[in-house]
């Protein structure tokens, strides 16, 4: 009679937890995000043994739009859910009564609450919705990193009798290295908001990728942007600090954001000027689509424009007037400044000529004034004005503006 077959004995929690951490610091750290991340970590808790329902992990983030991220994997969605909160609601009712803000806000390390053994009123609004999908335990703890910021990881499961010791004991044991992971992408996204915001989203890349030494560059050929708000000298003079400041940034909304819709980069603001650029694609040789899409970024501008001074003047506050100029040429793209502070821009005759051409708005009563190379490739849409001097050229030059007049300059700075 054959001996019965051996059973495998089921891998301890050590054995579990340390397949887990190998796995974190060999490939999860590698993860191209957090979301690939979360949800590769979350089944390989369930591959240990972990019954999970559904976990979320909530990061503060440096933003500056953006307060928390959190990311929601469940066992049965295709992929991870990404929710951000805005700045300011870390004051509102529903994240004051929330287990998270009693983790972050209030210090605890951690909190469990067996949800199949209680009853309604809930500690917390959350646990009506969980008990509602089914879950009978949930358990949620901080993750520290360098410096004591505060992150929480929560999990939820919908096994009777909820997570096990040796569950918690398992968590417990891979959170140091699940932490050092989370703060290696958080900080590489850090980086990338910090690039993005600073110096835009085309230029950040080339400085992540390495592109850092002073000097290096390349020329590229672009369609430029420079516009300027005029009257900006007395109103600075009249204006509180902070409503000024509001003034600026609805300003740069409208102009920045018509800019990068269509695929423009902001390189740089300057006082309450702006420039940026449209660089040609090898498929667009003659520059054509790089100046329908600055035209284009430039009529919305001013229509976005138009509504916000209506707005203005119907509240009593001055409204704004502003100048675009488009010109096409060739520009070095790279690093230029000191030995310890660079800025990542562009340069040439091609910037310089942009900006004189938009201080001829006010005197021509334009909106949009562009060189004759813009003009050569969109021609339908933009009329001769006359040729004129500018600052720094021997000869005056020919500039277009656009045949049908988009009006926000009519009218007095005030």
């Amino acid at each position: 009679m054959a001996p019965p077959a051996a059973t495998a004995p089921a891998p301890s929690v050590d054995d579990a937890a340390r397949e887990v951490v190998e796995w974190l610091l060999l490939e999860g750290r590698h993860a191209p995000g957090f979301e690939q991340m979360m949800d590769r970590f979350c089944r390989r808790l369930m591959a240990s043994g972990v019954p999970l329902l559904r976990a979320v992990c909530a990061l503060p983030l440096l933003h500056p739009q953006i307060r928390t991220i959190a990311f929601f994997w469940r066992r049965n969605a295709e992929q991870v859910e990404i929710a951000t909160r805005a700045h300011g609601t870390e004051t509102s009712d529903e994240y004051l009564t929330s287990p998270f803000a009693t983790l972050i806000e209030d210090g605890a390390d951690g909190l469990r609450y067996r949800l199949e053994q209680m009853e309604p009123p809930w500690p917390y609004p959350v646990f009506a919705e969980l008990r509602a999908q089914g879950a009978t335990d949930y358990v949620a703890m901080t993750v520290l990193f360098a410096g004591g910021r505060r992150n929480v990881l929560s999990f939820t499961t919908d096994r009777p009798g909820g997570f096990s010791t040796a569950d918690l004991a398992l968590v417990d044991a891979v959170l140091p290295a699940l932490g050092a992971v989370l703060e290696t992408l958080a900080l590489r996204r850090l980086a990338t908001t910090v690039l993005d915001t600073y110096v835009g989203h085309r230029t950040g890349a080339r400085i992540l990728s390495g592109d850092i030494r002073r000097g290096t560059g390349a020329n590229v050929r672009a369609v430029l942007w420079y516009c300027d708000l005029r009257g900006f000298t007395s109103l600075a003079d009249r204006l509180p600090r902070e409503e000024l400041i509001a003034l600026l940034n609805g300003y740069f909304e409208i102009m920045g954001g018509a800019v990068e819709s269509r695929g423009g980069e902001i390189m740089k603001f300057i006082g309450d000027a702006m420039l940026a650029i449209f660089p040609l694609e090898e498929s667009d040789p003659t520059g054509a689509a790089a100046c329908t899409k600055a035209l284009d970024a430039a009529q919305e501008a001013l229509t976005d424009m138009a509504a916000r001074n209506a707005e203005r003047a119907a509240w009593g506050q001055p409204t704004l007037r502003c100048g675009i100029a488009l010109h096409m040429g060739e520009v070095m793209y790279g690093n230029i400044g000191s030995a310890n502070r660079l800025d990542f821009t562009v340069i040439g005759p091609a910037v310089n000529l942009v900006s004189r051409i938009e201080g001829l708005c006010s005197r021509l009563e334009r909106n949009v004034l562009t060189s004759a190379e813009v003009a050569e490739a969109c021609a339908s849409r933009l009329v001769s004005v006359g040729w004129h001097p500018v600052k720094g050229l021997n000869d005056p030059i020919e500039v277009y503006g656009l045949k049908e007049k988009t009006g926000t300059n009519e009218g007095t700075d005030e």
